[in-house]
């Protein structure tokens, strides 16, 4: 007797992996794969399903005849052993692979055994490994249990396993599960305690009303020249900037004008820029179908962008509705940057960084170049390939947040959440996603100004986890409770709350003596890096608030808000990536 595999797929997700038994009559060479039966009565009690939602592992026995055998995870179960006495077993872990992730493989007494993690299409760590910008930008908000499975499987795994198999287990780790992005957490001797930090009481810090026309007019010589450029970048930091400036300031704010350039000197920048812009924008116009269907990458871009376009602040007038101009400008812009930068070309989430920045502008040639200049000096390591600007922002905000409140820190890292994982769409496209508009525009002008440290917004990061520190704490939130709950904030955030703290988070560490050298690294708080990174940026460029990679890895031991920092002997530990 013969039987066939079919795999259902059903509206909500689920899908269901059907074992039926056949007449001896039925072809099988078309059945996807077949087994053998020793039993050839009573159909329907050989007869079985499940969900791949609930598959634990499955044990493959080769020699021979290969065999297969299921065990499910809740309740702990086996079903049938499956025979493929005329082959086909790698054909059907070949389809199983389609619908669900393999955490580890492992061979014990002779046999293969393949673990899974949870259904594809309900967890999104699978499309991280793929494409960690286009999970974190929608993806997270489908999170469940099938998360800490993709990140801690492997070891729960290990623990429930008989102590017999446990020495030819190869476990592979959480850089298998997200290439690139796991930082390696391994401790090595050569530690030394050598300070107490005492971060002292937390100042008070005030702000004030948005910049108006008014005021931005007073800073202007009658040539055009900016004057009191540092006076008027701390205005800008303490309140923002009234909306009928920013069209002209941020132009400032984002280095695509000098601030000492005059009216003419711009007008004349202005030339040269709408030439080089229409220039690029004609390269890609002017392929040809035929041209294009060889060409691969553009190919890939075009598509990429169109799709993006079409779900980018599709609520905002400036983007609504069918046939909006704006939306026509939005993909022209991403598709001459395509040819500006063909090495990075169009990543996800780009669309989102642009999209404030030519509601601002209404122009298209200067959206585009402070657009360019935006990612150019502040987040184009976020998109690279290999997320060296991720992996770097997300070790500086561990270790922020380990001086700012180790007791915090402890509770994260018990919960395998230490390395602030689900900061990540945070860092990649500056909030972009987690504020209302007029908040975003709000959010960044005040970090383009510099002040008041190098890497603000990694303390703005400091700021909404400690607003959301107690509800995690006091709920005992796990590793999913609490992705799911930073990913629920969107939208609810209160700026002017988080502004104020992450000032007061700068005041409070810059008034620290003796403070580790990568938290002076981190906020740029040594004398010789500020003097300069101020002054370049008063002449209209901007130094990018990524600082270098850190090559040391503190660790605090203390509770509260006092700590000991344990910085590396001569052969200590540093911190390294695998990728």
């Amino acid at each position: 007797m013969y039987a066939y595999c079919v795999f259902n797929d059903y509206q909500d997700g689920e899908t269901i992996v059907e074992y039926k038994p056949l007449e001896d009559s039925v072809d099988p060479s078309n059945m996807l794969c077949a087994g053998a039966l020793n039993h050839t009565h009573e159909k329907s009690k050989w007869a079985f399903t499940f969900s791949v939602w609930d598959l634990r592992s499955i044990t493959v026995k080769e020699k021979g005849s290969s065999r297969l055998m299921f065990r499910l995870k809740e309740p702990p179960t086996s079903l049938p052993v499956l025979h493929f006495h005329q082959g086909g077993s790698e054909d059907f872990l070949d389809c199983l692979r389609r619908y669900a992730l393999i955490t580890d493989t492992y061979i014990y007494k002779g046999k293969k055994n393949v673990n899974f993690c949870r259904h594809k299409t309900c967890f999104p760590l699978q499309k991280l490994k793929n494409d960690p910008y286009v999970t974190t930008l929608g993806g997270f908000s489908k999170v469940t249990n099938y998360i800490f499975d993709a990140f801690r499987g492997p070891e729960l795994e290990q623990q429930q396993r008989p102590p017999e198999e446990m020495a030819d287990l190869d476990i592979l780790g959480l850089g298998e599960v997200i290439p690139g992005l796991e930082i390696n957490q391994q401790e090595e001797p050569g530690f030394e305690v050598i300070t107490r930090i005492d971060l002292g009481a937390r100042p008070e810090v005030t702000r004030r009303q948005p910049l108006s026309a008014e005021d931005w007019a007073e800073h202007q010589e009658k040539g055009g020249r900016m004057k009191n450029v540092p006076h008027l970048k701390e205005i800008i930091f303490k309140g923002g900037l009234c909306h009928a400036v920013r069209k002209e300031a941020w132009k400032f704010l984002l280095g695509y004008y000098p601030w000492d350039s005059t009216y003419e000197e711009r007008k004349g920048l202005q030339r040269r820029k709408t030439d080089e812009y229409f220039r690029m924008k004609l390269q890609w116009k002017s392929v040809s179908e035929e041209q294009e269907r060889r060409n691969s990458r553009l190919r890939d871009f075009r598509s990429l962008i169109e799709k993006d376009v079409n779900r980018t602040d599709r609520t905002n007038r400036f983007y609504e509705g069918m046939d909006n101009p704006g939306l026509v400008l939005l993909h022209d812009i991403l598709m001459t940057y395509c040819m500006y930068d063909f090495d990075l070309g169009y990543v996800q989430g780009m669309s989102d960084l642009l999209s404030p920045i030519l509601y601002v502008m209404e122009n298209e040639v200067d959206a585009f170049w402070c657009f360019v200049s935006f990612m150019d000096h502040m987040v184009r390591n976020n998109f690279e390939e290999q997320m060296q600007g991720m992996k770097t922002q997300l070790i500086q905000l561990s270790t922020l947040l380990r001086l700012l409140d180790l007791a915090f820190w402890n509770y994260l890292e018990s919960q395998d959440s230490g390395y602030l994982y689900f900061c990540f769409r945070w860092l990649l496209i500056r909030f972009k996603r987690e504020l209302s508009y007029p908040d975003v525009l709000r959010m960044w002008e005040v970090m383009w100004t510099g002040l008041p440290c190098q890497n603000f917004h990694l303390l703005v990061c400091c700021a909404i986890l400690d607003s959301e520190k107690r509800k995690i704490m006091e709920e005992n939130y796990g590793f999913n409770e609490i992705l799911k709950h930073i990913n629920e904030l969107s939208m609810k955030l209160d700026i002017e709350e988080i502004l104020h703290k992450s000032e007061a988070f700068c005041m409070q560490i810059r008034s620290c003596k003796d403070l580790p050298h990568s938290i002076i690294e981190i906020l740029g708080f040594n004398t010789e890096s500020e003097l300069p990174r101020l002054q370049g940026q008063e002449f209209g460029t901007l130094d990018s608030p990524q600082s270098p990679r850190p090559t040391q890895r503190q660790e605090v031991f203390s509770n509260g808000h006092n700590g000991h920092y344990r910085e590396p002997l001569q052969n200590g530990c540093k911190v390294t990536f695998i990728s």
